[in-house]
């Protein structure tokens, strides 16, 4: 498999600056954060918390149907022992050991967060299912999106939750070279993860940088 590629400080820099000038919606995220925090135990606002966020960031995908807070509750009660323990940890804690649990909860969170339709029809959203793993282990559970999940060929289309796991791979190692670029104490509300998205998300899905 090709190498991950790794930024200069200056690149790296560069696409968060990027990201910060052009992306108003970023206020929703901190929002979501400081709910997930304060409400962390609680499901049922915990599941608000989450609400804001994804139909937010995800009001594409659930524009055609609304989003199953119930069903959402239910994962997050069944799985919230092992996302306490995820929740404390860095991706750079990432190993092999954790591979069963993660795809279990991301293949959990994949049907709580569908959409349904009048015909039977259902639509799975793996972009949302990170984003929700992210807001409840925002250190440890990176984000990602169809080109950014397509450039580190980790793409979704089956075989969503191993493809994760394949990407988690990926930016541990993005983030074991890059964490001394920075002082995380710069960017309130933010994780290292959530940077590294921030450059993904300018570099490959915008071309900010």
């Amino acid at each position: 498999m090709k190498e991950t590629y790794i930024p200069t400080k200056e690149e790296f820099i560069k696409g968060i600056e990027e990201f910060e000038k052009h992306e108003r919606r970023d206020a929703m995220y901190k929002v979501a954060t400081f709910l997930i925090k304060n409400f962390w135990g609680n499901t049922s606002d915990m599941v608000d918390s989450l609400g804001v966020l994804l139909l937010t960031w995800n009001q594409a995908f659930y524009r055609y149907s609304n989003l199953d807070f119930k069903s959402l509750e239910k994962s997050i009660e069944v799985n919230l022992e092992k996302l306490n323990d995820f929740r404390k940890r860095d991706i750079i804690t990432l190993s092999q050991s954790n591979e069963v649990d993660i795809k279990s909860i991301f293949e959990d969170f994949l049907k709580s967060l569908k959409i349904s339709f009048y015909n039977g029809k259902e639509r799975k959203s793996p972009v949302a299912v990170a984003k929700a793993l992210h807001l409840l282990a925002p250190k440890f559970f990176p984000l990602w999106d169809d080109k950014i999940a397509r450039t580190y060929k980790c793409y979704y289309n089956n075989k969503a939750a191993e493809k994760y796991i394949q990407f988690m791979k990926e930016m541990k190692k993005f983030a074991e070279q890059v964490k001394v670029y920075i002082n995380i104490s710069d960017y309130p509300n933010k994780t290292l993860l959530k940077l590294i998205d921030e450059y993904n998300y300018s570099k490959y899905t915008k071309g900010w940088v």
